[in-house]
């Protein structure tokens, strides 16, 4: 199954890989890495993660363990959407 990302996830995606790589000179890729690999097992086990009660029907989130960050997805007939990154440290969930 493909994942697709939303306007909005991808402009977060973006800034998050931004900040990873001026502040995390030891480990630059490690943000893009993680997030690669969370697809690849999204597409092949969509059903990974936990509800994310606080959403909308049928969101689930998947934690990026290594660097603190939530992938917030919905999983569709032909695709995985992923709708938000956020981090776990910011003490709430996106408005989703």
């Amino acid at each position: 199954m493909r994942v697709e990302l939303s306007d909005e996830a991808d402009a977060q995606v973006a800034k998050i890989d931004a900040w990873w790589r001026q502040n995390r000179l030891t480990a630059p890729d490690r943000f893009t890495d993680e997030l690669e690999r969370a697809f690849d097992d999204l597409g092949t086990i969509p059903s990974l993660g936990t509800v994310y009660p606080q959403g909308q029907p049928g969101v689930r989130r998947l934690l990026l363990h290594r660097t603190h960050y939530y992938l917030y997805f919905v999983e569709e007939a032909d695709r995985i959407y992923v709708v938000a990154m956020w981090s776990c440290f910011r003490g709430r969930g996106p408005k989703l």
